[in-house]
């Protein structure tokens, strides 16, 4: 696979891989949202404490780069399988969501604001 697979390319590996464990019976909804929740805090944990300057030397190290991008990998295994198990489009979820944050977070009061509403 390359940089531009597109989400339905990984979601076909992503099951194609289970199928060839015959996974489907452990993954459902709420096994697979601890594994997304598992993950993502994995990656949370590499950068916890840390100064930005900390975080900018991790990401530029080779064998800590590679830390980071299996963690957030692995998070993306368990979104794409989550989905898929699911019935979820996430192309058209991410769509719907950012259409949505378009109108929650209009452009002229969001502009270098960070903060929730």
């Amino acid at each position: 696979m390359t940089n531009d697979d597109s989400v339905t390319t990984l979601t076909e590996a992503v099951r194609a891989f289970c199928a060839e464990r015959d996974w489907d019976r452990f993954h459902t909804p709420k096994e697979l949202a601890i594994g997304i929740s598992t993950e993502a805090n994995e990656l949370l944990e590499i950068f916890r404490f840390m100064t930005e300057e900390q975080q900018a030397e991790l990401l530029a190290g080779a064998r800590t780069r590679e830390h980071i991008e299996d963690e957030l990998a692995d998070t993306l295994f368990f979104v794409l399988r989550f989905a898929q198990m699911n019935g979820i489009d996430l192309g058209r979820a991410l769509e719907c969501k950012i259409a949505k944050n378009a109108k929650k977070y209009p452009v002229e009061t969001s502009w270098g604001d960070n903060h929730k509403r």
